[in-house]
């Protein structure tokens, strides 16, 4: 039998978890990467919302390690922070602030570049995968029954056609799939669009001494009101550093220079993060970012071509305020790769299967990241969508009861750390603690920050400045 191979389309996270899900089920895997990888964590072209705030969710960093085992470790180990949700968080939500609470939810959060680099070097140990750097997909070889390889151009060079035994698209937002499939005979793929306008300004600063040991620092954007959604966190990453990123939807957008990004933090319903961040030197410049829409391409519900997927955001891009990408991205890794594992591998119904389950993996996200940005003024949406007045009012009931109520808050945060599924909020515990309704009063914000005795000191020091 000769031997198989796999192309993987694009570097990143979901390209590199791709390629090792793929371990084992082909003989010779190939990421084609349109640009260079740094030797060291450090920033890159081709992925320009790496300067922003970035939070890895336990269901995700449990999807990473099972493909590439021992990851995590070394992902804290190089400075990356373990922070319990909501035990390590101070967290101002849309109805209040949250209570402090042992639980098992966390995330993990540190730079995108050290994210990545240590992925990258996780991944490219394995001698069955190589790279090919500064090289561009030009499309997708076969017809509308099977893919057999690809079109690239390296550099300057000519186009040539890479022979694949499977493909996998995780070239993110910019992906030409539809294109490529439309050229080989296929309908054009359904495609959902939810896009409330959201831009990011993010600065780095050194933290000061004992600055590490801050919990993360959300202000969650309010949907509903009316007003444009603005929110604002702050993250303790590597390297004594903290990352502060200020966020706004259509309207509400925040400016892009540093005086305004400091009157925006003061702004903020809360602040608390402008009190962190006042009197010390930013470490470079505002970073801006826009292109957040909501996207979701629906390839489950094409006739998909054997020998082909699409993964991460190329099939599911998400507002990345609820930070969920890179979770979904090893989600759907892991599903392709128990999909190669029940059909026997590369066989014949392969991409089928394995195309909804990544489907399935970005279900809740989805859901959860484009009813929020409905509730925006000035979203724009291909399609309606509606949700019963009973459910709105439920909901409503479950947000305000989980923000002092550990045993709904619990598990809410590990459905939304994509650690549980969905059906972990519909226990009975926790519909019946939502039907009693909070049982204690709602926090005063002195209270909330007072749960994290940690900040005093950081906090007075940077009002007495």
């Amino acid at each position: 039998m000769s031997d198989t191979h796999a192309v993987v389309l694009g570097g990143g996270m979901a390209g590199m978890l791709a390629a090792a899900a793929l371990v084992g089920h082909a003989d010779a895997i190939t990421i084609v990467e349109g640009d260079t990888f740094p030797e060291t964590p450090l920033p890159r072209k081709g992925l320009p919302q790496g300067y922003h705030s970035h939070m890895f969710m336990g269901g995700g960093v449990q999807a990473m390690d099972t493909l590439l085992p021992g990851t995590s470790q070394l992902l804290v180990a190089a400075g990356a922070n373990r922070r319990e949700l909501p035990g390590g968080s101070l967290t101002l939500a849309s109805v209040g602030w949250h209570r402090r609470a042992a639980s098992t939810a966390y995330s993990l959060v540190c730079s995108r570049e050290l994210m990545d680099h240590v992925v990258r070097q996780q991944t490219l140990r394995n001698a069955q995968i190589s790279v090919l750097q500064q090289t561009q997909v030009k499309g997708l070889v076969g017809d509308a029954d099977r893919i057999t390889g690809v079109r690239i151009q390296r550099g300057d060079a000519p186009v040539e056609t890479i022979d694949a035994d499977f493909v996998v698209d995780a070239t993110g937002r910019r992906s030409q799939t539809p294109k490529f499939l439309a050229a080989l005979g296929l309908p054009a793929v359904e495609e959902e669009t939810v896009d409330s306008g959201l831009s990011y300004s993010t600065l780095l600063f050194q933290a000061p001494p004992g600055g590490s040991e801050i919990p993360v620092i959300l202000i969650q954007p309010q949907a509903g009101t009316g007003k444009p959604g603005q929110g604002a966190t702050l993250f303790p990453i590597e390297n004594n550093l903290w990352i502060c990123t200020m966020t706004g939807t259509r309207g509400g957008e925040p400016p892009a220079d540093e005086e305004g990004f400091l009157r925006f933090a003061e702004s903020q319903r809360h602040p608390i993060i402008a009190e962190m961040i006042s009197g010390l030197t930013p470490l470079g410049e505002v970073k801006p970012y826009r292109g957040t829409a909501n996207r979701r391409r629906f390839y489950d519900k094409l006739p998909v071509p054997e020998g082909f997927v699409v993964i991460g955001d190329a099939a599911t891009a998400l507002n990345p305020v609820y930070a969920h990408g890179m979770s979904v991205a090893a989600l759907g890794a892991v599903a392709l790769r128990r999909a190669l594992e029940a059909n026997g591998g590369l066989k014949p119904g392969t991409s089928r299967n394995a195309q909804t389950a990544i489907a399935r993996a970005g279900d809740f996200a989805w859901s959860t990241a484009s009813e929020q940005d409905r509730g925006f003024p000035g979203t724009k949406a291909n399609r309606e969508i509606k949700i019963s007045k009973g459910q709105q009012k439920f909901a409503d009931r479950m947000t305000r009861t989980s923000i002092s109520e550990s045993v709904v808050g619990n598990a809410i945060y590990e459905v939304y750390t994509l650690a549980a599924p969905p059906s972990r909020a519909a226990t009975l515990p926790v519909l019946l603690a939502t039907l009693r309704g909070p049982r204690k009063p709602q926090l005063t914000a002195e209270q909330a920050i007072a749960q994290f005795p940690e900040l005093a000191a950081l906090r007075r020091t940077r009002i007495s400045s």
